[in-house]
């Protein structure tokens, strides 16, 4: 039992005593709930201060029991606070209540699984862009996040339980990256049938893991060593590919990048061929390929392509361009208001 359990069980004993020692002088003495209740409090504080009547024989006894009973409940309560408070146990429940608080108003979040070296670059990439929590199980590993400030949960993430207290219902995605297969597995199978519709990315060191993760319902595997390779020999065969890839990755300070860019119904850009949206004059950004409602990706559409809702847009540009972009494809604003 820890010290935040004792706690509870010695403000407890306390109130009975207060509860007890009330009823005890209003049935003996007869008195009024009130005169009862500061009667009971002036004797369990010892402050000295006299009787508020006259009490007859029984109710001295009653008082000496109390006196007995009372006053050895309320040091006791008086140490457990102190030690409680003193061994930081009360800060950290509260600092646990807290973090359950911020778990229950997430929506739409993305559920880390995994604080290590990959896991660790993806939160410090995507935090000021989109809401996430972090499932780690190892303590020192959850100090270290909590220094970060990240929203975390300490916990198994192999266990239903510990997915549910993420939110995992009302998550949007989630991200496996332990250094184990067969646990990038386990929770991709787990997630997937707690909600279906959660977009799910899972981690495979080994190749012939991929199957088995999409088998249990990943939507994209990634293999941090096929990656790597693939990197370096594009580094040895088209170095000024690799020089321009870099400039438009989201960790790069430049002003330069790569931006996706949903088309709501309400933009003016819904039925308007690219050719006379003047999205080149608007915002600088040059469009490189754009993903159906279907799925289907087309590789830098025709002048001639018309825009549809629910089209994607990928562009190239730089942060205000791709920012002017992004609020006419919403609908936030009008083409005329920048043509």
């Amino acid at each position: 039992m820890n010290l935040v359990e004792r706690l509870f069980i010695a403000l407890f004993l306390l109130i009975l005593v207060l509860f007890v020692g009330t009823m005890g002088y209003f049935l003996i003495e007869g008195w009024s709930l009130f005169d009862a209740l500061y009667m009971t409090i002036i004797t369990l504080s010892t402050v000295g201060y006299g009787e508020v009547h006259p009490l007859s024989e029984a109710g001295r006894l009653f008082t000496i029991f109390l006196i007995f009973a009372g006053v050895g409940i309320a040091f006791y309560v008086f140490t457990m606070v102190t030690e409680t408070i003193i061994s930081g146990q009360l800060q950290d429940f509260l600092g646990k209540r807290r973090l359950e608080a911020k778990l229950e108003t997430l929506h739409d979040h993305y559920i880390i699984c995994g604080y290590g070296r990959i896991g660790r670059h993806i939160c410090h990439i995507i935090a000021k862009e989109v809401p996430f929590v972090v499932v780690e199980k190892n303590p020192q590993v959850v100090k270290e996040i909590e220094k970060e400030g990240f929203l975390y949960l300490e916990g198994d993430a192999t266990h239903e339980e510990v997915l549910k207290k993420a939110g995992i219902d009302r998550a949007k995605g989630l991200v496996s990256v332990l250094r184990s297969d067969a646990d990038n597995v386990y929770i991709t199978l787990t997630a997937r049938g707690l909600n279906e519709k959660l977009f799910i990315i899972a981690r495979a060191d080994e190749e012939h893991v991929e199957t088995k993760l999409k088998r249990a319902g990943a939507d994209k595997v990634v293999s941090p060593y096929l990656i790597g390779a693939r990197r370096m020999a594009l580094i040895i065969l088209r170095p000024a590919v690799t020089d321009f890839l870099e400039l438009v990755t989201p960790e790069q300070s430049v002003e330069l990048q790569l931006e996706e860019v949903r088309i709501s119904d309400r933009s003016d850009l819904v039925g308007k061929p690219l050719l006379e949206s003047g999205i080149r004059q608007f915002s600088g950004a040059i469009i490189l390929a754009i993903k159906k409602v279907t799925g289907e990706m087309i590789f830098n559409p025709p002048p001639d392509y018309i825009f549809e809702a629910g089209d994607v847009v990928v562009a190239l540009g730089d942060r205000k361009g791709l920012a002017r972009l992004e609020e006419v494809a919403s609908g936030r604003k009008k083409l005329k208001d920048l043509l």
